[in-house]
């Protein structure tokens, strides 16, 4: 019985060897790089047109490090600190990314379909010619975007305020899945058309 129990288990992974195993497989069902970054330090790295598909870098330290046209499909960035980071280019879509600082990163003609980017910073970042088409945002998040989102997506050809849902909707209105407007929607938020005041999101009740 015990020769059963090692003959079975000598061929997997130890547990502290798991994000290398992950790594060298390569990743679940063998899609993606899986590489292990997780509280990495990675201030000023330079990673252009890589792949980091699923990737994990989660709470890593990027700041002002350089993943331009590197793609991040299904990537883990929860908690990472990206300030003044360069994503220029990247593909980020379908990616995890709340809670994530990214606060004067460059995210020009980026593609973020579908990222998740609740409680994230993004102040100051450039956002030009960016793609958050179907992104969770928080509804202030979103407002402070839109008063300066210019250009398209060079990949897409979808305009980075459309993307956003900028202007007089009833989507932008309601915010993202993560803001507890879509349950309570405030009198004074709302209006027959959404927005009211592009600046402040308030509207007057008639």
């Amino acid at each position: 019985m015990a020769a059963a129990v090692i003959s079975f288990s000598s061929g997997m992974p130890a547990i502290a060897d798991l994000n290398k195993f992950e790594a060298d497989t390569p990743g679940e069902f063998g899609i993606g790089s899986a590489a292990q970054f997780g509280s990495a330090d990675l201030r000023k790295a330079v990673h252009v047109n890589e792949n980091f598909r699923r990737a994990n870098f989660t709470s890593a330290d990027m700041r002002e490090s350089d993943f331009s046209g590197s793609t991040f499909n299904g990537a883990y960035l929860e908690k990472a600190v990206a300030y003044k980071a360069n994503f220029a280019g990247a593909d980020l879509s379908d990616t995890l990314m709340d809670r994530m600082v990214l606060n004067d990163a460059n995210l020009k003609d980026a593609v973020l379909v579908r990222s998740v980017l609740t409680r994230s910073d993004l102040g100051g970042a450039l956002i030009e010619g960016a793609d958050f088409s179907d992104a969770v945002l928080d509804l202030t998040q979103k407002q402070a975007l839109c008063k300066y989102a210019s250009g398209t997506n060079p990949t897409t050809g979808v305009s980075t305020r459309a993307s956003l849902g900028c202007g007089n909707s009833r989507r932008n209105a309601y915010g993202t899945p993560s803001s507890p407007l879509l349950s309570a929607p405030p009198q004074r938020l709302l209006d027959r058309d959404g927005f009211c005041d592009q600046g402040t999101g308030l509207c007057d009740v008639k």
